[in-house]
């Protein structure tokens, strides 16, 4: 049994069992596609039908999930077609295995879809909503010849109104138009082109996520929003609904696994708070749900109620020993650990086979020993936070890129970001909001200062990465880089805590369960799995390092493999665990547990600027040594930098190809093992210690590393006044250099 299979439960749970669209299997996947266990359970019958929105259910609702007939048009066409390609099953986008179809969609290009339904006959005198969880990118609804509506967004849900539209009595028609033009338009779609190659993947045009109606009185229960405050042990309610609600109430009651701990009522058109008694936290190791009913009232009697759960969590920024900031969890320091996860499959390209496939990737990450996915440039459907909820995985969620390089794809992208806020605002998994990744689509500094500042007022019960790696602006709550294969970490802050948004890439091929059969992808590519498992452990032990000095999170690309990048620790199709998993649980453990201490020498120069005495201009020979005369060199505090210098601080300038620097320190007589340089170099560097060399690194380091001191440097150290010099070498792009010396000593 492959490693990957005894990681999760097989069982998921079905909130409620809606009415299911059944019709004749004239569907299969489509061949000659690499698929997941999962496809085996996919059918016209079952596609999907889990309730799709569990933060407010309710009992009454029709799944719309199933065959779909589809036609493929061009852009121009303004009318539905008079016959229709063949069979389509949602919700699997076109280009999808499980779609049936398998086909491209160009930017050129309509695709339609169109199906009936009947009204339940229990559902007179209601008002009828169509509702479409996600669908990419552009979409015109129409039922029953009448349009009801337009919506642009592919990753937020929506719905229509659509009771005027509906006959008596008879079964109804609608139709769906959407236009997608993938990396050729201008707006937020990830990681998907038209023309799939390394980091790139195959588009998802059309529905992909669930659709389906509800029966909704007049005056209805449209949003609710539930804002945690962990300290006070209060959750507060507030609702909007359909239609005007003047002198309606709205009736919250909290309940625990046993019974009900608090209630609270007041007018819907305020927020309700309601103190929880004997509070209980959300965490990963233990993930609290409580449940909610929430009642809408009109003179005493109820109108509408939907069933909810809410976490009581706080995440935020506070100082450790050293003064640096650190994550808090509830208010206690926790290193957060985990993937880079795409949420890609082979089957259903963004979306997943089915709910169990989904309950797997978060299942199979906590079962890795990890505490975290970092859900990168992707919205998953609500089930996804629903599993992280439930639990106890932490999420940092991206916000899907796009060009916005014009402003009608900024404005798209503004639309999108709140609205996908709002959609996913109930979350307690969530704890950050990273609206851009690295250099995609960023608008200028201020630009992104702006996005960040927007984002953190918006939402002040989560954190915000305003650019996770590469162009930090010097806003949210932290401090982001990208390394691979790395690790490393940004400069410590006494503000923003240091984190490490993207590392690993280490890339194995499995024969047999790869996208494609050759020609596969991996930022840094390894022969067999006894390869991988070293290289991965060695990682690990440097990450370790980084975490005793002060790093707050690490995120490791990635959970699988997608598409020809072969970076994962399991395979695209979930069938191989690429190491095995007591070799994994036993390296991450070494994270969370006994970290080592760590003892400052000579200061970096990260949160206060060090003194150094520097030479631009080439000195002697014996420049390195404690006593060579530097009385005429010049002194400046550290780092020594210019240009872009991805997680270093810049206190002086230097612009020369070459630099020397040279600062005394007192060292206290004793052992001198377990020394550690701590560097931040672009690019060659050499250290010494009083005239030894300590070591010698080429390259160039985002943020900073730690390098052993070889013996023969360490044995160069004597009690009292001690000396380390270093020189820096420069070609090309940003420049930097910053050293500190620390012993790093295993606690007992």
């Amino acid at each position: 049994m492959s490693q990957a299979r005894v990681i999760a439960s097989a069982a998921g749970v079905v909130l409620l069992a809606g009415f299911l669209y059944a019709q004749a299997p004239a569907w299969k996947p489509v061949e000659g596609r690499l698929k997941s266990r999962f496809t085996a359970d996919v059918s016209p019958a079952n596609a999907r039908p889990e309730y799709p929105r569990p933060q407010m259910v309710r009992k009454a609702w029709l799944n719309l999930n199933g065959l779909w007939q589809y036609a493929i048009r061009p852009k121009e066409a303004a009318a539905a077609p008079a016959s229709f390609d063949g069979d389509i099953l949602v919700p699997f986008p076109v280009e999808s295995s499980l779609s049936g179809v398998a086909k491209s969609v160009g930017p050129d290009q309509r695709l339609w879809y169109r199906r009936s339904f009947r009204v339940p006959a229990e559902w007179k005198d209601q008002r009828v909503w169509l509702r479409f969880d996600a669908v990419d990118w552009d979409a015109t609804v129409w039922v029953n010849g009448t349009e009801i509506g337009r919506h642009t967004g592919g990753y937020d849900p929506f719905g229509f109104d659509v009771t005027g539209a509906l006959k008596p009595g008879v079964e109804q028609d609608v139709v769906v138009a959407v236009w997608d033009p993938s990396d050729g338009g201008s707006q937020p779609r990830g990681k998907q082109v038209l023309k799939p190659r390394s980091i790139w993947y195959t588009p998802s045009t059309g529905i992909w996520q669930t659709a389906w109606l509800e029966p909704l009185p007049k005056v209805a229960i449209d949003r609710i929003k539930i804002v945690p405050d962990a300290d006070k042990g209060t959750l507060t309610v507030e609702a909007s609904t359909t239609a005007p609600a003047a002198g309606y109430l709205l009736n919250v009651s909290v309940s625990d696994e046993i019974a009900s701990v608090a209630t609270g009522e007041g007018a819907v058109d305020k927020p309700l708070t309601v103190a929880i008694p004997r509070k209980r936290l959300w965490s990963p190791r233990q993930p609290f749900l409580y449940n909610l009913k929430i009642t809408l009232l009109q003179r005493g009697a109820p109108v509408d109620q939907v069933s909810s759960y809410a976490g009581l969590r706080k995440i935020s920024v506070g100082p450790g020993a050293d003064g640096a900031a650190r994550l808090l969890l509830n208010n206690e320091p926790l290193f957060q650990f985990g993937f880079l996860d795409q949420g890609f499959w082979p089957d259903g390209l963004h979306s997943a086979p089915t709910d169990e496939a989904i309950r797997f990737d978060i299942a199979s990450t906590l079962g890795f020993g990890m505490n975290l996915a970092r859900k990168h440039i992707k919205i998953e459907p609500e089930r996804w936070y629903y599993w992280a909820d439930k639990l106890g995985l932490l999420v940092w969620q991206d916000m899907p890129s796009g060009k916005n390089d014009t402003p009608e794809a900024r404005a798209n992208f503004a639309r999108e970001w709140q609205r996908i806020i709002d959609a996913r605002y109930n979350h307690p998994s969530i704890v950050m909001w990273v609206p851009i990744n690295e250099g995609w689509g960023q608008p200028d500094q201020a630009g992104t200062r702006d996005l960040a500042n927007w984002t953190a007022r918006y939402d002040p019960t989560r954190l915000v990465n305003n650019a996770s790696g590469w162009t930090d602006a010097g806003a949210g709550h932290v401090s982001d880089i990208h390394r691979y294969p790395g690790p490393s970490m940004p400069a410590l802050g006494t503000a923003r805590a240091a984190v490490l948004g993207e590392f690993g890439g280490l890339g194995l091929p499995v024969r047999g369960h790869t996208w494609q059969d050759e020609k596969n992808w991996g930022y840094v590519s390894f022969r067999n799995p006894g390869e991988l498992e070293k290289a991965y452990g060695d990682r690990i032990a440097e990450l370790r390092l980084l975490v005793a000095r002060g790093l707050s999170a690490a995120v490791y690309t990635q959970t699988t493999d997608v598409e020809i990048e072969v970076n994962g620790l399991m395979t695209y199709d979930r069938e191989i665990g690429k190491i095995p998993l007591e070799k994994l649980t036993a390296f991450h453990s070494t994270l969370f547990t006994s970290l080592p201490s760590v003892q400052t020498i000579v200061p970096t120069s990260e949160m206060t600027g060090r003194t150094w005495k520097f030479s631009t201009a080439p000195p002697l020979v014996t420049w390195m040594n404690a006593d060579f005369d530097d009385e005429a060199w010049p002194s400046a505090p550290g780092p020594f930098a210019a240009g872009d210098t991805e997680g270093v601080p810049q206190r002086t300038p230097w612009t020369t190809s070459d630099i020397w620097l040279r600062q005394v320190f007192d060292w206290q007589a004793g052992p001198a093992d377990g020394l550690y340089l701590v560097l931040a170099h672009d690019e060659d560097a050499v250290v010494y210690l009083n005239g030894v060399e300590a070591a010698r690194v080429t390259g160039y380091t985002t943020g900073y590393v730690m390098v052993p001191v070889n013996q023969a440097a360490a044995a160069a150290l004597k009690a009292g006044r001690n000396l380390v010099a270093v020189t820096c070498h420069q070609t090309k792009g940003g420049q930097a250099i910053d050293v500190g010396l620390v012993r790093v000593s295993e606690t007992r």
